[in-house]
């Protein structure tokens, strides 16, 4: 079916590209999230998907011949790496996944570096096969195909750090992240990360890489050190500009936290503020609104309700209505958190924060010419 005349071919493209950089990175929701973040009906975005899927197929079909067809016929547009995974060796750059001129997935860099475009399924055969060979214990085998290099690709940022690709398919060199062996205890490791979280992200991210490379978040049964863990490592990712990733991690230990301590213990909340703070970054505004909401009752119940993190968690929430379109709501509700603040923690700098976010409110409303009606 051909697309309506009314949508042009780089909104089209755009669409696909974003769905599969979510898709990527561990947001099983894509196609929504895009729809939603374009405006558009989630039927559209999908039959957008599914013809740039058909007709990779088909393109990789006729030019690369059965030697390249695989058990689990993977959906092309799914033949990619963890995001931030491939390097360029020439020009030093992270390298991107996209379609060519021909509709094959290829990887490519940034403008201004000379050197050819790799195609995504060679590369990611070839980083499949080494983790299949290196540590093929964690690829999950409750997936489909458990022994398909494409499927091991997938799972290759929880044991490798960096693949820098030469001018071929076949050069490539891989830098593995640290194992954790017997000699040293894995929550040593979860301790030296906590350490390192505000300092150094980056060394704090490789050490947990290592404690976790066996730990799949979406199975793992609940365990106090992976979920302490898992907790940690998404407040790491929040911090390196990677939200889409920690989601997983901090859904796992929020969940893990709730089994084992019950919803309103502290470790639960830390990990249920990640996982809002993970959503309300991606975009996925609706999720995180009914996420801060549950943050503020449970600790309104728990810390009190003029507590700061109960008002901080407010404030959050106050925002994120202003993302939905609520903008009355949520001037009303942010202006009452100034006020209770102010009163109940003088001087503390949050509250200049707040009352920022609140002119940024005002602002935004004046320049898209909103006509609310005063909130009384």
């Amino acid at each position: 079916m051909p697309h309506p005349r009314k949508y042009p071919q780089d909104l089209i493209d755009a669409a696909v590209s974003r769905v599969h950089q979510q898709r990527a990175a561990g947001d099983h929701r894509a196609v929504t999230a895009v729809a939603q973040e374009l405006n558009l009906q989630r039927r559209l975005v999908q039959t957008w998907v599914t013809g740039a899927r058909q007709a990779a197929e088909a393109s990789t079909a006729a030019r690369e011949g059965p030697a390249l067809q695989r058990a689990d016929d993977a959906d092309p547009w799914e033949v990619v790496l963890p995001p931030g995974l491939l390097w360029c060796r020439l020009c030093a750059q992270s390298m991107t996944a996209v379609m060519d001129c021909d509709e094959n997935l290829v990887y490519d860099c940034p403008p201004g570096c000379c050197r050819s475009r790799l195609p995504a399924v060679l590369v990611v055969d070839a980083i499949g096969r080494a983790v299949l060979r290196h540590a093929p214990r964690i690829v999950p085998t409750t997936l489909a195909h458990p022994h398909s290099p494409l499927t091991a690709a997938a799972c290759a940022g929880r044991v490798i750090s960096r693949v820098t690709a030469g001018h071929t398919c076949t050069d490539l060199r891989i830098t593995w992240r640290p194992v954790v062996t017997g000699l040293v205890p894995v929550n040593e490791y979860v301790e030296l990360a906590r350490s390192l979280a505000a300092s150094n992200p980056a060394h704090a991210r490789e050490l947990l890489h290592a404690a976790l490379a066996a730990v799949d978040p979406t199975t793992a049964p609940a365990d106090p050190l992976y979920a302490d863990a898992a907790c940690i490592l998404g407040e790491v990712l929040i911090r390196l500009g990677h939200p889409s990733a920690a989601i997983r991690w901090a859904t796992y230990a929020h969940h893990a936290g709730t089994h084992l301590h019950g919803p309103a213990a502290g470790t639960t909340l830390t990990a249920l503020h990640t996982l809002a703070t993970a959503h309300r970054l991606v975009g996925h505004h609706q999720r995180a609104y009914h996420l801060y909401r549950h943050l503020a009752e449970q600790l309104a119940t728990t810390a009190g309700p003029e507590a700061h993190r109960t008002l901080a968690a407010q404030a959050s929430l106050a925002v994120v209505l202003h993302q939905l379109g609520h903008c009355a709501r949520a001037r009303t509700l942010l202006a009452d958190t100034i006020t209770a603040h102010r009163h109940a923690h003088p001087g503390h700098p949050a509250s200049d924060r707040m009352v920022g976010h609140l002119a940024r409110m005002w602002q935004h409303c004046a320049e898209q010419r909103h006509h609310h009606p005063d909130a009384g």
